[in-house]
């Protein structure tokens, strides 16, 4: 079993997902269940899914969650890009979230290349 706080993709992700988390706080109240829970639904699920997968046996199964976190993340950074265009968040707060999103997709598309190395 891997260790999941000693993976540089999950300490990205765990770090944004907070960093969403604080940033959301300051929506308007109407996107409670709308945006706001959408968007920390998705952050979660990134560090969430790299958390499960590195507790499966294979390194097939891993790789399948890595696959879900980047799906996440992918719609994450859309919905940054979103919360910015929307004005809910302001533009060095966009700037910050999309970095560390950039960032962590930059370290777990590295991560899924060495476990599909790995696979084959």
């Amino acid at each position: 079993m891997r260790d999941y706080k000693k993976i540089r993709a999950y300490q990205y992700a765990d770090d944004l997902c907070l960093w969403v988390y604080q940033a959301s706080r300051q929506f308007p109240q109407g996107e409670t269940y709308g945006l706001t829970s959408q968007m920390r639904r998705a952050a979660v699920s990134v560090a969430a899914n790299i958390v499960e997968g590195a507790g499966r046996q294979t390194s097939k199964d891993y790789l399948h969650f890595l696959f879900m976190a980047r799906g996440s993340l992918s719609e994450l950074q859309y919905l940054i890009s979103l919360s910015a265009r929307l004005e809910y968040i302001q533009q060095a707060e966009h700037e910050k979230l999309a970095v560390q999103a950039e960032e962590t997709a930059k370290i777990l598309f590295g991560l899924i290349n060495s476990v599909k190395a790995e696979v084959k």
